[in-house]
């Protein structure tokens, strides 16, 4: 292989799609250092390992010599982009989306790196753009174009109502590539219309047009649905060494490797590697701590990785409790207090939908005993030793 194509196939590794393949191609030959953007909207606080594939496909990038651009979406922020959502999202304050942002910018140097990363806000662009300016914006796309969209023309065929403000969120994502002449933008799957916006713009104001490359979007510790912390199936990266460790070892061995491909530094090659050691009979668990470690090492230090090792192996591997078990008080008016919502109140599952699916495949323990049902009544007056998986424990107390 050349250059080139070694290039080409690691920074293709785990993409969903490249478009185009040859305009990626074309834009390495040329031997500079390309402009690669990505976009984060700071809608919430805090960061998990799904926000993390496209960090880490920037830092790819980033360590092939490349010019990265962490673009905060302070001005878009406040719009809200409604993909994947049916209804019209409510928009934020600028104080919330700065107070976000600066979460942001703490979290995402534990994978880039801070003297060769370009942390720009869009509302240093688009806050300059007078009415006219914004009028004349939207005068480049229309309405058809944009009932494209999957989200939009689902909502329109069934009556529900679209923004006109929403239709200026792609808008101004493909804007912020004209700004940064963009080579190339990363973005989930679901940000493939807005991407190719970006494209179409950057025609128009006669620059050459991005590459987009659109990452899959990563299934959480249920290997189900996409990580979220609203289902709490997410790993965050602001979690302790401990947390991190614990989760990572609850993924299911075929999740194992979509999280090696999305989320690890190794080359392609090792990964076949381990991947080849786990066919001929190695305990999948072995390879896993090692993608632990790396992830941990990352997040916080390799020494920290290494005491989150150990503390893992001693606590569950060896059947040793932890010591410092959280406790818990629950009030209860009845004589007894129903498992699933003992789980839900005490945050060991994060709904009583949770509670059930954790109960029917066996992974939920009172005082050391699987329990196989989860209408299960704990008795107000009693103390319980509840575990939830591997890495969640906690002693509950039911009270009058």
């Amino acid at each position: 292989m050349t250059d080139i194509e070694k290039m080409l196939a690691e920074l293709g590794r785990g993409a969903e799609e490249i478009l185009l393949p040859e305009d990626l191609t074309e834009k390495l030959k040329e031997g500079r250092p390309l402009r690669i953007k990505a976009g984060f909207d700071p809608t919430a606080p805090d960061l998990h390992f799904g926000h993390a594939v496209l960090l880490h496909k920037l830092r790819q990038f980033q360590d092939l010599g490349h010019e990265i651009f962490f673009l905060i979406g302070d001005f878009t922020g406040m719009i809200g982009d409604p993909t994947g959502k049916n209804v019209t999202r409510i928009p934020l304050t600028r104080e919330a989306v700065v107070a976000n942002a600066k979460t942001y910018e703490e979290q995402i140097f534990k994978v880039l790196d801070r003297e060769r990363t370009r942390v720009v806000f869009n509302s240093d662009w688009i806050d300059r753009l007078s009415p006219a300016d914004m009028v004349k914006l939207t005068a480049r796309q229309t309405v058809a174009r944009m009932l494209e969209r999957d989200d939009f023309s689902k909502r329109y065929r069934s009556g529900q109502s679209i923004g006109i403000h929403e239709f200026i969120y792609p808008l101004i994502q493909g804007y912020d590539s004209v700004e940064l002449k963009a080579d190339v933008e990363l973005g989930g799957t679901d940000q493939k219309f807005n991407l190719l916006v970006g494209r179409e713009l950057q025609k128009q104001y006669g620059q050459s047009p991005q590459v987009v490359i659109t990452m899959p979007i990563l299934e959480g510790l249920d290997g189900v649905q996409k990580m979220s912390k609203s289902l709490g199936n997410y790993i965050g990266l602001t979690e302790s060494p401990d947390e991190m460790f614990g989760k990572i070892m609850s993924i299911s061995d075929a999740l194992m490797w979509r999280y090696f491909d999305l989320l690890s530094f190794r080359a392609s090659a090792e990964i076949e590697v381990l991947k080849g050691r786990v066919a001929e009979g190695e305990n999948p668990m072995t390879v896993k701590y090692m993608l632990a470690e790396e992830l941990v090492g990352r997040y916080h230090s390799a020494d920290d990785a290494k005491r989150a090792h150990e503390g893992f192996v001693a606590r569950f591997s060896k059947g040793k409790l932890p010591d410092d078990i959280p406790e818990m008080t629950l009030t209860c008016g009845d004589a007894t207090m129903d498992l699933s919502v003992v789980l839900k109140d005490t945050g060991l599952t994060a709904s009583t939908s949770e509670a059930r699916r954790m109960v029917s495949q066996g992974a939920v323990r009172i005082d050391g005993e699987r329990v196989e049902d989860f209408n299960l009544g704990l008795a107000r007056g009693a103390s319980y030793l509840i575990q939830v998986g591997k890495r969640r424990i906690m002693q509950v107390a039911i009270a009058d």
